[in-house]
Order: C-alpha cells, then structure tokens, then sequence
C-alpha cells in the first residue's frame, strides 16, 4: 500500500514502531534533486515483499483508521526494521519505544535511504499538509 502498511488477504495492515514518507511527500537526494520519496519507500517495500516470502504479522493493537497494526515478518525478517535500516522509515518513537533506533542510527551514519539527502520526518510532514 505504502512504505508502512501492506495488505494480506485484502486486510490493510499499519507495520508498528515506524513510520515512512507519504506517497505524496517530496524528498532531495544528496544532490539536491526532488524526488517522490513515499512513493520510493513504497517500491522498495514491494520489491521486498516479493522477494521474500512468506509474511506473517502478529496484531499489537488498531490505529484511528481501524487498521490492525502488526509487527510483520517476510521470510522471518522484520519487516519494519528492515525498512528502517535501509533508510526508508524511521524509528517512530511515539510508539516504538525506541526499538528501532538502532536501525535508524546505522541507516543515518551510512546516508542510506532517505539520509543519504534532505527529508522532513514523516509524522511532521503530515501534520503541516
């Protein structure tokens, strides 16, 4: 669906503890060109996805939106720390508790992803559009 939420069996499902650009946001590269980056989260998701089954998720709790938020594996890797440490989300600390700041900070110091160029955080680019 996006670089956060997938679909199984026509269910939307939030990954939880991150949290990724909107497909409408707009990134720079280090080079200071814009790009779509949700919508470049949201490929690197899928190509994921379907590189590696199968994907199971675990139900944590239900967002506004009455999603199930899950933590996700694909081929028994987490899917919302693999996303994080190739730099397109990051850590949401609102409700991850921090668990994937690690992830983030190896993503951060590579310039992998979304680091490697200028971005603003996913949940402060919403709430300015």
């Amino acid at each position: 669906m996006d670089g956060d939420t997938i679909e199984i069996h026509g269910q939307r499902i939030r990954l939880n503890g991150m949290d990724a650009p909107e497909s409408a946001q707009i990134c720079a590269s280090a080079s200071g060109k814009k790009y779509r980056c949700g919508q470049q989260a949201s490929l690197v998701l899928a190509n994921f996805l379907e590189a590696h089954r199968p994907t199971s998720c675990i139900g944590v709790d239900r967002d506004r939106y009455r999603r199930m938020v899950a933590v996700c594996t694909a081929a028994g890797v987490d899917i919302g720390e693999w996303m994080v440490r190739q730099g397109y989300a990051l850590d949401w600390p609102k409700y991850s508790a921090g668990f994937y700041v690690g992830a983030e900070q190896e993503a951060r110091s590579v310039k992998r992803g979304l680091w490697a160029g200028s971005f603003d955080k996913p949940w402060n680019w919403r709430r300015q559009h």
